[in-house]
């Protein structure tokens, strides 16, 4: 290794360990379930994003393997050479009709959802109004596709007609974009979408909603967008595969015309190759378990609203969520991180949230209860939130 480069690495990484923003890894021993083993120990799972059980549903695994039999292991090629298989015209089929919307198409992650939607139609004569809480995708790229990035002040609506009306008047821009997250990740808290829509008819602006926490959750499975009935009025609905879907990859739907044209500029499109056959028949299967089976969205939110319920009679803020993302704020980032470790070591798998996936001075663990989950395991979480909490004086 070059000097320089240890050099680099090493003041970084002690950097990070003195400010308590460094984070470990811990390998699962098996499935990523409601109760997942670490070093031999079982622990209640409450860090996942498999919202509804489906990452270990025997169905979504029968139809991965039945589709791997039939296809191979992977498409063999980018999709506009000769990587599109009948199973991902399938796919993008069901998720524009699951999202109400013209066409839909597929991408091999959410994040490069992001950084191949927003570069491909934004550029450097345009500007955008950015949420200041959005994804780190949604941030990249924006930044990639060169634009004017104007930030707005989180869900603030008076913010954002007043920077929408500046960029608009101003004459600068050819084009002006405003995307926000559906469910902010970090606080569960939900964009306001009727108020969005009203600034953004009232100014011409593109609307852009990231949907990963959203979709699978609100609505009744197809997102925020739904939840608010706008799936006619707002132009991209962007969405991932790997959270209440169970699986991997990443989706935009919207009008034909848009879908169309991200089909020919949207670089990791066009430059990687498709999802497995084996992911598309298992993404499939899964919005027809949300299509047809209302329980298992149901059982998720009847799992959240008891849980959180639990923590905040013990004592804990919880912040603002409205989803079943569920923080517990603590704000200090070196006691988030012994707060997680003490819960871990006690039977409950917390990781630690600091900067800079959320601001300085906010630190948190996050949990994630899931449809999977049953109330005896809720409540025993809740048991060791309760112990834990006492012994480091969080509590009372």
């Amino acid at each position: 290794m070059s000097p320089s480069l240890e050099n680099f690495l090493d003041e970084g990484l002690d950097d990070l360990k003195s400010r308590g923003l460094y984070s470990t890894i811990d390998v699962l021993e098996g499935a990523n379930g409601p109760i997942i083993t670490i070093d031999g120990e079982e622990k209640i799972n409450l860090a996942s994003n498999n919202y509804l059980g489906f990452a270990t549903h025997p169905d979504l695994i029968k139809a991965a393997n039945e589709a791997t039999e039939k296809y191979g292991v992977g498409a063999g090629a980018v999709r506009t050479i000769n990587g599109t298989l009948d199973i991902h015209r399938e796919l993008e089929e069901k998720l524009a009709k699951f999202k109400g919307t013209e066409a839909a198409i597929a991408f091999q992650s959410g994040f490069n959802c992001n950084m191949g939607a927003i570069s491909a139609v934004m550029n450097k004569e345009d500007a955008i109004l950015s949420d200041s809480l959005n994804h780190a995708s949604i941030i990249d790229g924006c930044r990639l596709s060169r634009a004017k990035i104007i930030r707005v002040n989180h869900s603030d609506m008076k913010d954002l007609e007043e920077k929408a009306k500046a960029a608009v008047e101003s004459g600068l821009y050819k084009k002006v974009m405003y995307i926000t997250d559906g469910v902010f990740s970090m606080d569960g808290d939900v964009a306001k979408m009727p108020e969005i829509m009203e600034i953004a008819e009232k100014y011409n602006l593109i609307v852009y909603v990231d949907d990963a926490h959203g979709s699978g959750v609100l609505g009744g499975g197809a997102g925020t967008v739904k939840q608010f009935g706008l799936s006619d009025k707002v132009d991209f609905q962007m969405g991932t595969l790997s959270k209440a879907i169970g699986v991997v990859g990443g989706y935009v739907a919207g009008s034909q015309k848009l879908i169309d044209w991200l089909k020919s500029q949207a670089r990791p499109f066009l430059f990687s190759t498709s999802l497995t056959p084996g992911a598309s028949a298992a993404v499939i299967k899964a919005i027809e378990l949300m299509q047809t089976d209302p329980d298992y969205v149901n059982n998720l939110w009847d799992n959240a609203n008891y849980f959180k319920e639990k923590l905040q009679g013990i004592g804990y803020d919880i912040g603002h969520s409205e989803t079943p993302i569920t923080p517990v704020i603590l704000g200090d980032e070196k006691l988030a991180q012994e707060f997680s470790k003490k819960l871990i070591a006690n039977g409950v798998y917390v990781k630690p949230i600091v900067f800079p996936t959320v601001p300085l001075g906010t630190g948190r663990v996050r949990n994630m209860p899931t449809a999977a989950h049953t109330k005896e395991m809720l409540d025993e979480a809740v048991a060791i939130y309760e112990k834990v909490g006492k012994e480091m004086n969080i509590i009372k």
